[in-house]
């Protein structure tokens, strides 16, 4: 018979994060620790961390929904979770870890071994000083792909400090994608994408606030810059296949955290790669227990461009684990230890 435990934490960032969303400060997460009562020592551990006002669920939601799960962990089926995917990838997680011995080694391949994940470095939105600074210290630790929130700030201030890369690193030297997180006007946006195409940026996410498919689709239809779909995917469950046929966006970007677990994210994996479509993955902000599930199922493909898993270095507070990052490359270092305290 299995048991689970529910267990609250408040990640702190150690600075401020902009997006064209707001400033984060804090990011509520929760942990479902799955075990069996004869052995409580060998336990499975999952996060769910839904980001307010991005994710499907509400922070509000949550309590309620993971008492019902501890509750049922042994009759998950009477349970609905189809509104709930950061429920459902921490369910996951936990159960993937509880079957492989409970040591956090979700997946076993060339990650765990340790190859390590090449990744993008993350620009925080700010004003132009503190945009520069970033972008300075991720080129001084090696990065050769940046990714700049964009949209919160005087959009020709914005094209301002990526010319201003462009002039010390070209595009060959220096990958650059740029997040709009849906900032932009459709009526608009043509306009704003060809201006960043002259800088040669790499790719733009989600240009645009979601649903607005029409417009969307012109929009991709009519591109100079590739686009990248984010959190358009999110309320996407049944027609993921017409959806891209529709729209025929060039890049998918992937949160497992958003989208509801491993599962629900190889199934994009797969429509993209028959449809010709890229795609990276990436974190949703979690602590180092998802950062480190998500990491582990990366290493199940052939990766192919950056992923953008760098956010375990943002939180002051975040779970020691034996994830490191040197340079532009994430590794597991077998040597470094979990620090499971919080969950005795």
């Amino acid at each position: 018979m299995l048991k689970a435990a529910i267990y609250y934490h408040n990640l702190n960032f150690i600075k401020p994060g902009g997006t064209s969303r707001g400033i984060l400060k804090t990011k509520p997460t929760w942990f479902i620790k799955v075990f069996d009562q004869i052995n409580k020592t060998r336990f499975g551990l999952g996060e769910c961390g839904p980001i307010q006002g991005l994710s499907l669920e509400s922070i509000d939601q949550m309590i309620d929904k993971l008492n019902e799960v501890k509750k049922n962990i042994n009759e998950l089926s009477n349970i609905d979770l189809s509104l709930f995917p950061s429920i459902n990838f921490g369910l996951e997680t936990a159960f993937l870890d509880l079957k492989i011995g409970g040591k956090k080694v979700i997946f076993k391949n060339s990650f765990i071994a340790g190859k390590p994940i090449k990744i993008n470095g993350l620009i925080w939105m700010g004003d132009k000083d503190f945009m520069i600074n970033q972008i300075n210290s991720k080129i001084n630790e090696g990065y050769s792909c940046l990714k700049l929130k964009i949209g919160s700030i005087d959009f020709n201030e914005e094209l301002s400090i990526i010319k201003s890369i462009r002039e010390r690193f070209s595009s060959k030297i220096l990958e650059i994608r740029v997040d709009a997180n849906g900032a932009f006007k459709s009526k608009n946006a043509l306009n704003k994408l060809d201006l960043l195409s002259k800088l040669k940026i790499h790719s733009i996410e989600q240009p645009i606030a979601t649903n607005q498919w029409k417009e969307l689709k012109e929009i991709c239809e009519k591109t100079p810059l590739p686009i990248a779909l984010d959190e358009e995917l999110i309320s996407i469950n049944d027609k993921k296949e017409e959806f891209i046929n529709y729209i025929k966006p060039q890049y998918l970007v992937l949160k497992p955290t958003l989208l509801g677990g491993f599962e629900k994210t190889n199934k994009w994996i797969n429509i993209a790669e028959n449809n010709n479509i890229g795609w990276w993955i990436t974190s949703a902000l979690e602590s180092n227990i998802g950062l480190n599930a998500i990491a582990q199922f990366c290493g199940n493909y052939e990766l192919k461009i950056p992923q953008g898993l760098g956010t375990g270095q943002l939180f002051s507070n975040n779970i020691e684990s034996p994830l490191e990052i040197e340079g532009q490359e994430l590794y597991f270092r077998k040597n470094k230890k979990w620090d499971m305290r919080i969950f005795e």
